[in-house]
């Protein structure tokens, strides 16, 4: 099984934490439409014929998309791969874009999973990080497409200057009220060149806290897993049958064709990834070529990339399955890097199969990193 990722690189306007590739000028977003379609046509055979299990769009803002837009983007996909027939089809959405009009033709496209950039619930939040809805927005819009998906999830973001933990738990209390069964939650991150740094710098804005950081996360992990979530990625919590089956993907290393400016694929082997202007891309597109750079993995590349994000999941890292993919030394090289997390009580070994501890979990990049293999070349 493998997937599809399509990068919709168009906002409204600039959100002051995103370094995403994306553009604020929509005036070529038909024209892109087509070379996306051009793409996946070209681009068809390099899944080797898989069965497509996922579709996700993302941006960008993706519910920018038109009906004509989004039905030409299908019929390519549906024309010229094969969709298994409960994919799961994702469409990434901002409230301010959730009229009842554009829900009810979202619900009557292949789309049935609506991830919702809500972020926050507070104005102040919300005025803070740029976004395009305002608070009324964001809760109109969740009760709006509840009465048209049942698979909706939510982006939150804790860790935001000013934000107290009163605040973040009414924005968690928010979302269970609303009973939406899917919440992916980040730390507010200062990404370089962004208008949040600038702020920072400038000190118009507090820089993040790093005890705040600590004190919001834990507060989330316990308040969603007393109510039924399951913490099934460090960043991303699903009612029973609700997890997200292209972000499982992703962290289990399947398969995935990236579609767009800036997007990223995945064979097993190698990545390959697109070039992030949107201008260049279309030129590239209308002579019939991909313009892309691809990078080879090595398997100490892929080793790494392997305890990174298995230690992310629920799932950790069995032994037994790390042999068998990279062999003895790379066992053995994660078994005796792993020895003293397991004493600090960071992680722990349920019968071969290793996990971050929750004492461990907002820790859990670092020691990925300490577990790395790093090829003495």
């Amino acid at each position: 099984m493998s997937g599809i990722y399509i990068h919709i690189p168009f906002c409204k306007q600039a959100c002051h934490y995103c370094d995403f590739h994306f553009s604020t000028s929509t005036k070529k977003k038909s024209q892109l439409v087509e070379m996306l379609c051009r793409e996946l046509v070209l681009r068809k055979n390099e899944l080797d014929s898989e069965e497509i299990e996922t579709i996700y769009f993302g941006g960008g803002t993706p519910s920018l998309l038109n009906k004509e837009e989004l039905e030409h983007i299908f019929q390519t996909i549906f024309d010229n791969f094969e969709i298994s027939e409960n994919a799961e089809i994702t469409l990434e959405a901002n409230p301010d874009d959730l009229s009842q009009e554009n829900l009810k033709m979202l619900s009557e496209s292949p789309v049935n999973r609506l991830s919702i950039g809500v972020q926050s619930f507070f104005e102040e939040d919300l005025q803070l990080m740029n976004r395009a809805h305002n608070s009324e927005e964001a809760l109109s819009s969740l009760k709006h497409a509840k009465q048209y998906f049942d698979n909706i999830s939510i982006d939150l973001i804790y860790g935001i200057p000013g934000q107290s933990n009163e605040q973040w738990k009414e924005n968690l209390q928010t979302t269970l009220d609303l009973d939406i069964p899917h919440i992916s939650s980040y730390a507010l991150t200062v990404e370089p060149r962004t208008a949040l740094e600038k702020f920072i710098e400038k000190g118009k804005v507090k820089p993040v806290d790093d005890e705040q950081y600590r004190e919001q996360f834990e507060i989330l992990v316990n308040t969603l897993t007393t109510h039924g979530f399951e913490h099934y990625e460090f960043s991303n919590f699903g009612k029973p049958g609700y997890h997200s089956r292209n972000n499982m993907a992703y962290w289990m290393g399947k398969t995935y064709l990236g579609i767009g400016p800036s997007a990223h694929s995945f064979d097993g082997n190698s990545r390959k990834w697109n070039i992030s202007n949107n201008t260049l891309y279309i030129k590239s597109l209308e002579k019939d070529k991909i313009p892309q750079e691809t990078e080879a993995l090595s398997i100490s590349d892929r080793y790494n990339e392997f305890v990174m994000t298995r230690l992310r999941t629920r799932f950790g890292v069995e032994i037994k399955e790390l042999q068998e993919k990279f062999g003895k030394k790379f066992s053995t090289h994660f078994v005796e890097n792993a020895e003293k997390f397991l004493r600090d009580g960071l992680m722990r070994n349920d019968d071969g199969i290793y996990h971050i501890t929750q004492k461990g979990k907002f820790l859990s990049d670092g020691i990925a990193a300490e577990l790395f293999y790093i090829d003495e070349a």
